[in-house]
């Protein structure tokens, strides 16, 4: 599933293309997405204009004239693309093109194989929708700090792994920087997060440092254009090189990168997710 480094190459790839365009035409498929199509999307959103577009977490906000937004999320295997109008051809839908968006100079097409991504249109407050109201901090924001975040974790009684998975805690990670900022940490995955703050919910140093390896790793993979693992890539077709700097993700068996550990990389199941980690780093 895309994470927020991935999402933000989308929402920069479409940002250089279709902020002031109108939409002219829309085309929805009949198979639905992981939810309904928005009641009446075609007519609400024909002859708006595309006035912003920014990312929370992993949702891309695509804001419209008359207050009007659209919420897209990606799912498993969603993509956008955006093509030049040539006025002498039509876009030839291909398959598993489920929302096909015409504007004055682009053609805006949404492809998902899975149909686990979701598309929603809102004329209230973005932040204030359902899928948007519950999330947490996210990283490089200023509200991501130690202290915030040691707050949140206190009389949490689970793995630190499961909690920053959690979109309440902290918003937009997912398994693969996780794991990578947990390595980069040398915080072993399955650790109890009440471990990493005092009794008094304040952050020990390993904390500390969590906070910064998990803003390094998003750094990182936001300026190769995020990571390319299996259906992900940026709206003009090109992958994200991330995957390039894995230390752990998807590693297993394989000998730890540093220099001085000598350790093997370990994959072990939690709550249904695989995690990586080095059995000697991470103890």
């Amino acid at each position: 599933m895309p994470e927020l480094p991935e999402v933000e190459t989308v929402k920069r790839g479409l940002e250089e293309f279709i902020i002031n365009e109108t939409i002219r035409k829309v085309y929805l498929s009949e198979l639905k997405l992981r939810f309904p199509w928005p009641k009446n999307f075609i007519s609400k959103v024909v002859g708006k204009k595309i006035v912003s577009i920014k990312r929370r977490a992993k949702y891309i906000i695509i804001s419209l004239n008359q207050d009007y937004s659209i919420i897209a999320h990606l799912g498993m295997s969603g993509s956008y693309k955006v093509l030049k109008k040539n006025v002498t051809q039509d876009y030839i839908r291909l398959k598993h093109d489920h929302l096909v968006i015409e504007l004055d100079n682009f053609i805006l097409a949404y492809n998902d194989p899975r149909r686990f991504g979701y598309i929603d249109l809102t004329n209230e407050e973005p932040e204030k929708h359902k899928f948007l109201s519950l999330l947490g901090p996210e990283p490089l924001s200023n509200s991501f700090n130690e202290n915030d975040l040691a707050g949140s974790l206190l009389n949490k009684n689970k793995s630190i792994k499961n909690t920053l998975l959690d979109q309440s805690i902290v918003s937009g990670l997912g398994n693969i920087y996780v794991c990578e900022a947990l390595f980069r940490s040398k915080i072993n995955p399955k650790k109890n997060c009440s471990k990493l703050i005092t009794s008094k919910g304040k952050p020990r140093q390993k904390l500390i440092l969590l906070v910064n390896k998990i803003n390094e790793v998003i750094k990182e993979a936001i300026d190769v254009g995020g990571s390319t693992l299996r259906d992900f890539s940026s709206t003009d077709g090109k992958m994200g090189y991330f995957q390039t700097s894995f230390n752990v993700y998807d590693r297993e068996g394989e000998k730890c990168l540093l220099d001085d550990c000598g350790g093997v990389i370990k994959r072990v199941v939690q709550s249904g997710r695989s995690t990586f980690f080095c059995s000697n780093c991470q103890k």
